[in-house]
């Protein structure tokens, strides 16, 4: 897997937001991704320093569509700490 395939998306949420005061940034990645691919490519893509990798596999839901119920689909979710003092910019200007 290329190192910038792991990396889906940042996550955005309140959660994520109270996260990033203590330097720990929520990205959606890759299915398939372990840790180390991970770390690699968020050093690659940032220029930051990881010191820690967690990662959860969130189960997709039954959703209703119309009559019918569909299931959503299964992701992996990672959260990385970066060392003291690193910071990443997901909003410019903000």
């Amino acid at each position: 897997m290329q190192i910038f395939e792991v990396l889906r998306r940042p996550l955005i949420t309140e959660k994520s937001a109270r996260l990033q005061d203590n330097g720990v940034y929520v990205f959606e990645v890759a299915e398939g991704s372990t840790k180390p691919q991970i770390k690699a490519a968020v050093q690659a893509a940032f220029k930051v320093e990881v010191t820690a990798v967690n990662v959860v596999r969130v189960k997709g839901k039954m959703k209703r569509m119309g009559r019918g119920y569909h299931m959503t689909p299964d992701w992996k979710k990672a959260m990385v700490t970066l060392k003291p003092g690193d910071k990443i910019e997901l909003f410019e200007g903000v």
